[in-house]
């Protein structure tokens, strides 16, 4: 029987609010969430930081990111009436990695991890809903809204406050008994319930995933330019990459998970429970050239319901370029490269360029 349906309903101006939130919390798990929190709708300490990494120019090309900060500051902007925000985590890991060292099967396409199964935003919003629902056949009508990294909201920050996590040198939010490899959502709601408290920093004098960034995109601790990142180049951006960039992307073409890999805390990290976090078509042993020799229409296919589907079809086949030039040197790559050359736009095409260019220089060593 479902914990939703064991407890006697209690109208919402009689609940405890202290036993509301131990029921909320009771839910979330029963849910499949790996954890829960009570964050207070106040992010107002995030915005000078978040200022000066604008003001850096760090955010690239993701506009968005410098509208709405009121908002993101104060989440009742965002959803009038919210006096609480429900923080939610979910693992990801269908496996525990082995920290990445050395570049591994160079032949081999590396897709982060979080994004070789379902679309992780659809998974949450609709437990979210799921849970809302719970609470609603509890304790009568409330106001609710739930979130998947679908709004502008400091949701690190947020969680942060409540004591999910603390905020890595990386910028990533890192669980002190799940390290970092999970996704994160929020129902604000209008419910009065108590807040958590903030966890302490644990990160020390620890810079590992500062110094294994292929391409420094960690310019200090705590910031993070994304302009040299490869989760941001790789996915979010839709130009030509610079040159000085590429080799330091070497086999990743969608993401790219070596900071979380060589934290120390993820050793705790757990694997999921969630089925759609499992990959999907291969794409965890994939090979560049199999991922080369796709078409638009093949791309559309394998991607369907799949976080790949936001790069696009040439942008992604920009970053596949780019692994095969990185790759040993192979007769069949340059092949490979030279025969698809009038198959995708300019773009593309320069990355090709390039990565018969860096074939061939393998070729003279």
């Amino acid at each position: 029987m479902s914990q939703s349906t064991s407890l006697e309903k209690i109208p919402l101006d009689q609940y405890d609010p202290i036993a509301l939130k131990a029921w909320i919390k009771a839910q979330a798990l029963d849910l499949g969430f790996s954890d829960c929190v009570i964050a207070k709708p106040d992010a107002q300490e995030e915005l000078p930081r978040f200022q000066e990494y604008l003001d850096r120019g760090y955010h690239g090309d993701m506009k968005f990111l410098e509208e709405n900060l009121e908002k993101r500051a104060n989440p009742a902007l965002l959803v009038p009436g919210t006096k609480s925000i429900i923080c939610v985590r979910m693992d990801y890991l269908v496996e525990t990695p082995k920290p990445r060292l050395i570049p591994h099967a160079p032949n081999s396409a590396i897709i982060a991890r979080y994004a070789r199964g379902r679309d992780y935003h659809k998974v949450m919003r609709g437990r979210l809903k799921t849970l809302a629902t719970r609470i609603r056949e509890k304790v009568g009508d409330f106001e609710s809204r739930p979130f998947a990294d679908s709004a502008p909201i400091f949701e690190k920050s947020l969680a942060e406050n409540a004591g999910m996590g603390w905020t890595g040198k990386h910028t990533l939010l890192i669980n002190k008994k799940a390290g970092s490899f999970f996704v994160l959502g929020e129902l604000f709601s209008s419910l009065d319930l108590p807040f958590d408290t903030p966890a302490t920093k644990h990160c020390g004098s620890c810079t590992a995933c500062i110094d294994i960034c292929p391409t420094q995109a960690i310019v200090e601790p705590y910031m993070l330019d994304a302009r040299k990142c490869i989760a941001y180049l790789t996915i979010e951006y839709q130009g030509v990459i610079a040159e000085e960039l590429r080799r330091g992307i070497g086999n990743r073409v969608f993401g790219c998970d070596d900071c979380q890999l060589i934290c120390p805390w993820n050793s705790f990290a757990k694997t999921t429970s969630v089925e759609d976090f499992h990959p999907r078509h291969g794409l965890d042993q994939v090979d560049l050239i199999q991922l080369w020799q796709w078409d638009e229409s093949t791309f559309l296919s394998k991607t369907e319901g799949s976080p790949l589907r936001r790069t696009g079809y040439q942008s992604f086949m920009r970053n596949v370029a780019i692994g095969l030039g990185n790759a040993p040197y192979s007769p069949e790559i340059l092949e490979q490269l030279k025969s698809h050359y009038d198959l995708h736009d300019q773009i593309v095409q320069v990355h090709i360029n390039w990565a018969i260019q860096e074939q061939q220089l393998k070729l003279s060593v």
